[in-house]
Order: structure tokens, then C-alpha cells, then sequence
């Protein structure tokens, strides 16, 4: 029973599992898989069928929880522990008894004392007493034990059956016609989408033997130029090749890197790297076939102050003349026309020639905007918000929603970054005071003594800018491509290193080798935090200050820093700091409520003393009234009751004893 009891609970909490887990199907994203409303929708109204049988199986395991398990339970514990308690004191009785007889079997027969004899017989009589009332009741207990024994038998099955019945009783109310046609539907759709799979299965099959007959030449290294020739006009161009690397004097060493143009910029990218990074600016470079050591299809990039060349291998005699033919074309600014393909086809009269004018100012700036990037198809890719990918989220967010157009970028750390922001203003002499990361106090007392997190982290500042949108961590991710496509494409690779330390007050960015602060985020002004989707190093976080770029308003300045492998650590770490101020600003917030509740049942108490103590005062002045009242209506009777005493002595006395009195007066 218990192990039926136990499977009941089991199957109860997998149930409500299941529902639980189909309602958060549809925030799922699959790469691969639509947004089918009609799919959704059917696991939902699933969700709640299984919620409702849910909550049958959880009456059903309170059911047997009280008429099965319930019964059986006490019978093993009351019943059976009385019967033992019984036992051991019917033992106690008769092992009693036993020595008392002992002791009366020892009374001698000759030497007999009255009062010993009394003793033991008076102690047999009562063991033995005890002993048959002991015995009476123990065996009472063991009778009423047999018919106990049946009904905590019968009970727990008779409540198993029971329950089993009220289970089935409300599936079939529950089960009601209106589900099982919707039961019906849903197998009936389930055959079509079968169908519809084996039909598309059988579709996909027949498709890939066409493209393996019509592929076959394809799959050769070097397909024959004849039957593929070459797109001489090409203006962009992306795919492996191996590069040359010097390893000494005479030694070097061969690199298969994916690359790719942008612009009139050439990219590579190793797999597995983040963002790809500029091999070199191709505006008015030279590009011309090479022979290097014994390799077939190399070619040699110059840039146009021949300060900087790259020696390249192609797969095949067709990207070998495709990538010197888009690289010509490139270095002649084509890709700046209205229509890159016509103008190449004007002015590429020969595919391995590469003279060209010298571009002005302003065309090179504008080549040094990025276009979409071209991505390695076997490489990994970096994040649904970062790098050129194109996640859902980002199509729906404009690039001018997320980040503030023309807005520069922050490469390093320095003092104008921390005076821009007002949520960082420097008091008098914090600018130069050493803080000790670890909250340490020396001579004077540190801002963060009183915070109860300090957690110290390992952190490479790779940028920051300005951003528009401080709700969604699409921003975070945009920020991380924008900044590490600059740094690529500008050739910035320096990084200052410092140590993050994690309060409850603030985030810290700390000198590792002076212990200086160098710059402090209030931790109420960072609104959003995350880190790279795939790239674990790479986190950020927006800080949202008052003023900035334009007055009046607030800014969104997104901070990026990467890390050794430490970044949901550090994002943790900050939710954590967050949880613990909001749980002390809302312990401030009901201390102080409390206390001004103490103030006004304080004052309300004085009030009414002040108000006791102006009656108790009138009261007084009103008994004092009535007193002197009193004693003034006495006095006046008195002075009447003296005189006429007075006067009637003076009748007495005549003159002389008038003329005594008043000499006496």
C-alpha cells in the first residue's frame, strides 16, 4: 500500500510536470521551427486537460493518503505498540510477583515474626493483584487485537476502492464529449502531418539524388573552368583560404582561415572566433598571381603603400581567379557604383591586373562602413544578437532602435567617460583615494563597509556607447558586434585590464596595480545586464544616467568587457547584488513606514495625555472653586455666631467690660 501510495504521488507531481511544461512550450525558440499559432495553441488547450487530471490525481493521493494509508498506520503504531507496552508491563507484574512468592516461600516455620509475615504477605497479595489485573487487561487487548487486525485490513482496501472509484468518476466527468471530438481532431491531424511528412520525406529524397547527379563535378577540388567558368565581376567574395605565415628566415607555416570582404576591407575569421578581424584595407591595392613554394593558385595582396602584403592560396582554379578578380575590383572602388556588376564588366579588362587612382578622403571613409557580413557556413556562429547574425529579435528591432546613430565609440578608460555621467560624480577626495577591493577599513572608513557582498572579478574593457533602447538584451548583443567589428576594422587590440568588484551599492572598476578606483556605476542605474549567448567571456551592461549626449533627457551608455570564462558569474553576481538592495531598500522603506507610524501613535498619545491633564486640571481648579466657596459661606456664618456672642457678653459687662474687651482687641 505504501508503494501504491507512493507511485500515486509520483504519477500526481509528473502530471502537473507535464502541464507546467507544455504551457512554457511556446516561449521555446527553435532554430529551424516557425511560429505555428495553430501548433501553440492545440499543446495549450493540452496543458489544460492535463492541469484538470492533474488535480484528479491529486485528490486521488489525499484520498488514499486518509482511507487507506491512514488506517493501517495507526493499527502499526498505536494498536501493535499497545499490545508491546502491555506485554512488557504484564512481564513486570509477573516477574513482581514471582519474588514476592520467593520471599514468602522463605519464612521459616520455626522462628516466626508476626510483623515480617504481614509484610510479605500483604506484599504477595497485592503483586498477585496486580499481576491478574494486568494479565486481564493485557489479554482484553490481544482479543480486541483480532478484530482490529481485520478492520485495519479491510478498511485501507475498502478506502482504496473507493478513492479508485471517485478517480473514474471524475475522469468521466471531466473527459466530456466535447474533449473527445477534440481528441478525434487531433489524431486526425496527427495522420495528416504524418502523410504530410512522408510525402515531404519522399519529395526530399528525390531532390537530393537530382542534386548529387547534377553535383557530381562539383564535388572534384579543381571542377573543370570550361564547364564552370569563373565570375570575373564579382564585388564580393567570401570563402576559406590558406595563408601564409612566416615562421623564421626561411621557415613558414600554412593557416586555413575563413575570409571574407566587407567593404573595401579584407576579413578573416578562425572558426570558432567571435568577430572576424581586418587582414587588410584593399582600396587601391595590387593583387597578382605568385608562385610560392611549389603551392598551385597563391596570390599576393599589396596594400596601396606597399608597407603590408599577404601571400593566399585558393582551393581551385576558379576562386583562385574569382578572389583576384573581386579583389580588383574592389581596389578600384566599384563597389561604390550603383550597379557594382555592370561597371566591372566596363572596366575589368583583365582579371590579373590591379592599377588603379588613388582614392579621395571621402570615399575611404565611407569604405570603412561595413556592409553585411559574409559568414563562414561551417563556422560557429556568435550569438542571436551579435555579429551579423540575424536573430528574430533583431528583425523586428531596427539597428536605429537599438543603438544612436553616429555614436562614438569608447575604446579605453579615461577620466572624461566618468565626468559625462552625473551618476558618477567624484566626491572631494575620492579621485585619488585607494580602495581596498575586499572592503577592508584602514585609516579611513570605505563606502562599501556596511555592504555584505564583495565579490572581485577579472575584467578586460573592450568599450562602451551610446544605445537608445535599455529593455531588451538584443542592445547588449548589438553593442558587442558594433564594438568588436570597430576594433576589427580600426585594428585596436590594446584592452585595459582591471578588477570589477561586485556591492550592494555599486560596481567598481578598480586599478589592479595602485588600487585606484577608476570609474563607479551606482548598482540602481544598471538596468540590464547579460552575457554573450555563446561566447562566455563577453558580457555588458547598460547604465542609464540623467544628461548626456543631449541635456534635458536621460541616456543609455552600454558597457562592454570580457572576462576569463567568468561571464554569467558576473551577471549573476550583479542580479544577486540587485536582489540584496531591493530586499534592504524595502526593509528601509517599512522601518521608516513603521517609525512613522510610532511618531503619529506617539503624538496621538500625547494629544490625549496633554488633553487628560487640561481635565484633570480643570477638574482641580473646579474642586478648588467649590472649596473656597465653601469655606468663604462658613467663615461669613462664623464671624455672625462671634458676634453675637460678642454683643451679648457686651449686654452682660456694661461699659467696663466693653471698654476691657476692646483694650484687649
Amino acid at each position: 500500500m505504501h508503494r501504491i501510495y507512493d507511485a500515486q504521488n509520483e504519477l500526481s507531481a509528473a502530471t502537473h510536470l507535464t502541464s507546467k511544461l507544455l504551457k512554457e512550450y511556446e516561449k521555446q525558440r527553435f532554430p529551424l521551427g516557425g511560429d505555428d499559432e495553430v501548433m501553440t495553441s492545440t499543446l495549450q488547450q493540452f496543458a489544460k486537460v492535463i492541469d484538470e487530471l492533474s488535480s484528479c490525481h491529486a485528490v486521488l493521493s489525499t484520498q488514499l493518503a486518509d482511507a487507506m494509508m491512514f488506517p493501517i498506520t495507526q493499527f502499526k503504531e498505536r494498536d501493535l505498540k499497545e499490545i508491546l507496552t502491555l506485554k512488557e508491563v504484564f512481564q513486570i507484574a509477573s516477574n513482581d510477583h514471582d519474588a514476592a512468592i520467593t520471599r514468602y516461600s522463605r519464612l521459616s516455620k520455626r522462628k516466626e515474626n508476626e510483623k515480617i509475615k504481614a509484610e510479605v504477605t500483604e506484599d504477595v497479595y497485592t503483586s498477585r493483584k496486580k499481576q491478574h489485573q494486568t494479565m486481564m487487561h493485557y489479554f482484553c487487548a490481544l482479543n480486541t487485537l483480532q478484530y482490529k487486525k481485520k478492520i485495519s485490513l479491510l478498511e485501507p482496501l475498502l478506502g482504496y476502492m473507493q478513492a479508485q472509484i471517485s478517480f473514474f468518476k471524475m475522469g468521466s466527468e471531466n473527459l466530456t464529449e466535447q474533449l473527445e471530438e477534440f481528441l478525434t481532431n487531433i489524431g486526425t491531424s496527427v495522420q495528416n502531418v504524418r502523410r504530410e511528412m512522408d510525402c515531404e520525406v519522399e519529395n526530399m529524397q528525390q531532390t537530393i539524388e537530382d542534386l548529387e547527379v547534377a553535383s557530381d563535378p562539383l564535388y572534384l577540388p579543381d571542377p573543370d573552368p570550361t564547364k564552370f567558368p569563373a565570375h570575373r565581376n564579382l564585388t564580393r567574395k567570401a570563402g576559406y583560404l590558406n595563408a601564409r605565415n612566416k615562421t623564421g628566415l626561411v621557415s613558414s607555416s600554412w593557416e586555413r582561415q575563413f575570409y571574407f570582404t566587407q567593404g573595401g576591407n579584407l576579413m578573416s575569421q578562425a572558426r570558432g572566433d567571435v568577430a572576424g578581424g581586418l587582414v587588410m584595407d584593399i582600396d587601391n591595392c595590387s593583387v597578382m598571381a605568385v608562385d610560392c613554394e611549389d603551392r598551385r593558385y597563391c596570390f599576393q595582396i599589396t596594400s596601396f603603400d606597399g608597407k603590408k602584403s599577404s601571400i593566399l592560396q585558393a582551393e581551385s582554379k576558379k576562386d583562385y581567379e574569382e578572389w583576384i578578380c573581386t579583389i580588383n575590383n574592389i581596389s578600384k572602388q566599384i563597389y561604390l557604383s550603383e550597379n557594382p556588376e555592370e561597371t566591372a564588366a566596363r572596366v575589368n579588362q583583365s582579371a590579373l591586373e590591379a592599377v588603379t587612382p588613388s582614392p579621395s578622403f571621402q570615399q575611404r571613409h565611407e569604405s570603412l562602413r561595413p556592409a553585411v557580413q559574409s559568414r563562414p557556413p561551417a563556422a560557429r556562429t556568435s550569438s542571436t544578437g551579435s555579429l551579423g547574425s540575424d536573430s528574430a529579435a533583431l528583425s523586428a528591432l531596427s539597428l536605429d532602435s537599438l543603438v544612436a546613430p553616429d555614436t562614438p565609440i569608447q575604446f579605453d578608460i579615461i577620466s572624461p567617460v566618468s565626468e559625462d555621467l552625473p551618476g558618477q560624480a567624484k566626491s572631494s577626495g575620492q579621485s585619488g583615494r585607494r580602495t581596498n577591493p575586499f572592503g577592508e577599513s584602514g585609516g579611513s572608513k570605505p563606502e562599501t563597509e556596511d555592504s555584505i557582498l564583495h565579490q572581485l572579478f577579472i575584467v578586460r574593457f573592450l568599450g562602451s556607447m551610446e544605445v537608445r533602447c535599455d529593455e531588451s538584451p538584443d542592445v547588449v548583443y548589438e553593442t558587442m558586434r558594433q564594438i568588436l567589428a570597430a576594433r576589427a576594422i580600426h585594428n585596436v587590440f590594446r584592452m585595459t585590464e582591471s578588477h570589477l568588484l561586485v556591492t550592494c551599492d555599486c560596481l567598481k572598476l578598480i586599478d589592479p596595480q595602485t588600487q585606484v578606483t577608476r570609474l563607479r556605476f551606482p548598482l540602481p542605474n544598471v538596468v540590464l545586464y547579460a552575457t554573450h549567448q555563446e561566447n562566455k567571456r563577453l558580457f555588458g551592461f547598460v547604465l542609464r544616467t540623467s544628461g548626456g549626449r543631449v541635456d534635458s533627457r536621460q541616456t543609455s551608455i552600454c558597457y562592454i568587457f570580457e572576462s576569463n570564462n567568468e561571464g554569467e558569474k558576473i551577471c549573476d553576481s550583479v542580479g544577486l547584488a540587485k536582489q540584496i538592495a531591493l530586499h534592504a531598500e524595502l526593509d528601509r522603506k517599512a522601518s521608516e513606514k513603521q517609525k512613522e507610524i510610532d511618531r503619529v501613535k506617539e503624538k496621538q498619545q500625547k494629544e490625549l495625555n496633554k488633553q487628560k491633564q487640561i481635565e484633570k486640571d480643570l477638574e482641580e481648579q473646579s474642586r478648588l472653586i467649590a472649596a473656597s466657596s465653601r469655606s468663604n459661606q462658613s467663615s461669613t456664618e462664623g464671624q455672625f455666631v462671634v458676634l453675637s456672642s460678642s454683643q451679648s457678653e457686651d449686654s452682660d459687662l456694661g461699659e467696663d467690660g466693653k471698654k476691657k474687651r476692646e483694650s484687649e482687641a
